[in-house]
């Protein structure tokens, strides 16, 4: 068989079985060799920063590695923001890009470009295949590689594709998380003695449901604190599971929260730090010592699970009750009646793919006591990544209803994601909140003291601004083949929610809200 061929088909037997592509010339015999491994399944975006993005909704849903296949360094370029969202979720990605032919690269065609050096900004893993009998040999060191939680780059050039000599490779054995050593257990359940002044910082695999309820348990036997990460790849929430705030995005807000630490235990979670520097401000949102229970690449539950043995034998976790909220009072929509309307007809195991930013500063109270839900949120902080996540979502969990709440701003990054969502009639439910501006960015004019010579002028504000003319996302929408309505009061979303939900398929609510900057103290923003 050509390297093509034996490729795909050792992709998937290695149950690497979907792909996201946007490939080009160098890529057609990867593209041909489709028909002949029907177990491939694959996706095709318009854009390669919706493949990228669609691929890590995918893995984060379906626990496995998804594969992306790209057209040389641009195309490769222009994937990179969700590769780099990927990558902080640490998403278990085999990105796959097309290259010249070994002997064309010394012409120094156009689109030739230094694609490893580009790949090596986001992947912990990258390789350049260099002959056809190794081809599929390298796609397994790649799986393997991704399967650590880190995105894995073969580069393929096309020779490498066309030509006769492949040969099946089969799936290298997947090594389990690293255990934590008991004797950190023990010196962390000393810690958990002080009580409130102690706080377990909780991210990655500790958010799923086990780890949730075993950080519960040694909340409800110690009286240590509990908070998660602020932006998780994946986070268990609702009624049925204990409930966990998130550490605030705004660092005067997350500060409020660590005050009065003598002991902060990450558990799954990176240090606290803010996402931005600021003047006369601390980078380091660490209040005192920080003392390691896990690291994100071990066995984050069962060290929890061990700490509560240690700690709370016999203690039950708190489980969040079915409460939701009331729907909201009739009215115009704002953030706060848009939040209510969504949690309080969201469906059950529903996952929600949340890139509302600004005017999503109320979701997560909202949604606290929602149906059971799982949450995916902007891992990396490069917008765009909502709507290509939740594709890739829908088609790792096609049982499950997905909702995306989108900004406006974000959304227009990779709007062309609905595209595919029509073409492969997926389960989505886009709430795109339209406040006709980049709120976020004029919060952070201010944030950053870039006013302090007196308000944004014209030319500034201007640039802040997505009127004159405002997009008009139902247009857009029903162009790229999903149906759309606009709403502007809360029933309106509220019926409109609902009819999404009962049918089949991609749909699109474009709710119209006025911007909030800056979100109210006291919020996770």
């Amino acid at each position: 068989m050509i390297g093509a061929q034996a490729l795909v088909a050792s992709l998937a037997g290695a149950g690497v079985d979907v792909c996201f592509m946007n490939p080009g010339t160098s890529e057609m015999h990867f593209v041909s060799a489709l028909d002949s491994v029907p177990a491939m399944c694959g996706v095709l975006a318009l854009f390669e920063g919706v493949a990228t993005g669609a691929a890590d909704g995918y893995a984060r849903m379906a626990g496995r590695p998804a594969a992306v296949l790209l057209h040389l360094g641009p195309g490769l370029a222009n994937g990179l923001a969700n590769l780099h969202n990927a990558r902080r979720a640490r998403t278990p990605v085999v990105v796959i890009v097309g290259a010249h032919a070994t002997g064309h690269v010394r012409y120094d065609a156009p689109l030739q470009s230094d694609i490893e050096s580009l790949a090596r900004t986001v992947s912990g893993w990258v390789h350049t295949s260099g002959t056809t009998r190794d081809l599929a040999q390298d796609a397994m060191r790649a799986v393997a590689a991704a399967r650590a939680g880190q995105i894995a780059t073969l580069v393929l050039p096309a020779d490498v594709s066309w030509s006769d000599g492949g040969a099946l490779a089969p799936a290298r054995p997947h090594a389990p998380p690293s255990v934590v050593d008991h004797g950190q257990v023990t010196v962390t359940a000393r810690l958990l003695a002080a009580g409130p002044a102690a706080m377990l910082l909780l991210g990655g695999t500790a958010l799923t449901e086990r780890g949730l309820r075993a950080a519960s348990r040694i909340s409800a036997a110690t009286g240590v604190r509990l908070l998660a990460e602020t932006f998780p790849a994946r986070m268990e929430r609702g009624a049925g599971v204990p409930g966990v705030e998130r550490l605030a995005y705004l660092a005067e807000l997350a500060e409020a929260q660590l005050a009065g630490l003598d002991h902060l235990i990450l558990a799954g979670a990176r240090s606290p730090v803010s996402f931005f520097a600021y003047p006369g401000r601390a980078s380091d949102l660490a209040p005192g010592p920080v003392t390691v229970l896990a690291e994100p690449d071990q066995d984050v539950e069962a060290a929890l699970d061990a700490l509560a043995d240690e700690v709370a034998a016999g203690v039950p976790p708190v489980l969040t009750p079915a409460a939701p909220p009331p729907p909201a009072e009739p009215g115009p929509l704002t953030a706060i009646s848009l939040a209510n309307t969504v949690a309080a007809s969201l469906p059950e195991h529903a996952v929600v793919a949340d890139e509302a930013n600004t005017s999503g500063f109320a979701l997560p109270m909202a949604l606290a006591a929602a149906p059971r839900h799982t949450l995916l949120t902007l891992t990396g902080g490069s917008i765009g990544q909502g709507l290509p996540v939740a594709t890739g979502a829908a088609i790792a969990a096609p049982d499950r209803p997905v909702v995306s709440l989108e900004a406006d701003g974000s959304a227009l990054y990779t709007i062309q994601a609905l595209w595919t969502q029509a073409r492969e009639q997926l389960d989505v439910t886009t709430v795109l909140i339209n406040n006709a501006a980049y709120a976020i960015l004029r919060m952070e004019l201010a944030r950053t003291l870039a006013d302090q010579v007196g308000p944004a002028g014209e030319r500034a504000s201007r640039m802040l601004d997505l009127s004159g003319p405002t997009p008009d996302f139902t247009a857009i929408s029903t162009g790229l083949g999903v149906p759309a309505t606009r709403v502007t009061t809360v029933g309106e979303l509220d019926q409109a929610l609902r009819l999404a939900y009962a049918e089949p398929g991609p749909h699109l609510i474009e709710a119209i809200v006025p911007p909030v900057v800056p979100p109210p103290s006291g919020t996770a923003w």
